[in-house]
């Protein structure tokens, strides 16, 4: 007998009946219940002593530290990148001498603490009571002598042990970067005669920054908060600021969420400005760069307007051409 014909199933009957993450939600539901015991606790907790905050937040010794902090981390990471640039190019130099010049130079500063070296720099009067240029091999400073104390300031050792010790890993971030472009880039620029210098410049160091620039800020980031080691040489710095002050009036707690505050404010800055960096070097890689979130939050309004009836329908994408193609405005 000839088979029967299959009857034919109307999907459109089907019920669908979607997935069941009982273990995802389990967990959401357990962390959202740790976050909301957390946040109650801040509001009803007395020892957190939210009024000692406030009244310090501002507090012209609180103040003056983040003006300190500010200026060692910009200061330390000029030098540090700046240095850093100079060894990365030295460990990829085909001189057998640079490279391994830069490579000790690099080994050496990532093998000392950061604690020890600053101490080093303040100290650095100990071994060399005078600085100057005279006879070679020699303690004979005739052109010029300066007394080691006052020329290595307790500022200058910091910046020295920060931007020295910078220089090491930035070295490496900004060589990681620059190996990772591919050869045939070189290869077409040599080919074409552009110069080294230019080679450099123009095409191989604007393709590597996307490498570069989310560990570059990473690291700066991490100056940021390096910085309070500082406190060991006496610079007032946030994190010495709070010390001095809670130092007086036992209030750790508070003056702590002080500091912790105001990391949080410069790390977020930060932050912002990476985003915005690595979209400025993502043109070579993408046809059209996302919208920012300021450009997605002015389509947003825009199209609640429309809604409104206050505005025809279409006029955000008429108006706003740049944002609602995600191309650069």
């Amino acid at each position: 007998a000839a088979p029967q014909a299959a009857e034919k199933v109307d999907l459109g009957t089907v019920a669908v009946v979607p997935t069941r993450h009982w273990w995802r939600w389990t967990l959401s539901a357990l962390l959202l219940f740790v976050v909301a015991q957390f946040v109650w606790s801040l509001f009803t907790n007395d020892r957190y002593m939210w009024g000692t905050f406030a009244q310090y937040f501002f507090a012209e010794p609180v103040l003056i530290g983040i003006g300190y902090t500010l200026g060692l981390t910009a200061i330390s990471a000029v030098v540090g990148f700046a240095l850093g640039t100079l060894l990365a190019l030295g460990r990829l130099s085909a001189s057998p001498l640079l490279s391994g010049v830069a490579w000790g130079y690099i080994w050496f500063f990532r093998s000392v603490p950061l604690v020890v070296q600053i101490i080093v720099w303040y100290n650095l009067g100990y071994l060399y009571p005078t600085l100057g240029l005279g006879t070679p091999f020699t303690t004979d400073f005739w052109i010029v002598e300066f007394p080691t104390v006052q020329l290595v300031s307790a500022f200058a050792a910091a910046i020295l042990g920060l931007g020295l010790h910078q220089a090491a890993y930035s070295a490496e971030i900004i060589r990681g970067g620059l190996v990772s472009v591919d050869p045939g880039q070189h290869e077409a620029a040599a080919a074409l005669g552009i110069p080294a210098s230019r080679r450099l410049f123009r095409i191989i160091l604007p393709q590597a920054m996307r490498s570069i620039v989310p560990n570059a800020t990473n690291e700066v980031i991490g100056l940021v908060k390096g910085a309070s080691v500082v406190f060991v040489i006496a610079i007032p710095e946030l994190f010495y600021a709070v010390q001095v002050i809670y130092n007086r009036n036992s209030r750790v707690i508070p003056l702590l969420l002080v500091a912790v505050v105001w990391y949080t404010i410069i790390t977020t800055v930060l932050s912002i400005a990476q985003y915005y960096i690595e979209r400025h070097y993502a043109r070579g890689s993408a046809r059209a760069l996302p919208p920012t979130p300021l450009q997605r939050a002015r389509r947003w309004v825009s199209t609640q307007w429309a809604r409104l009836g206050d505005a025809p329908p279409g006029a955000t994408d008429a108006e706003h051409p740049a944002s609602s193609k995600g191309v650069r405005a």
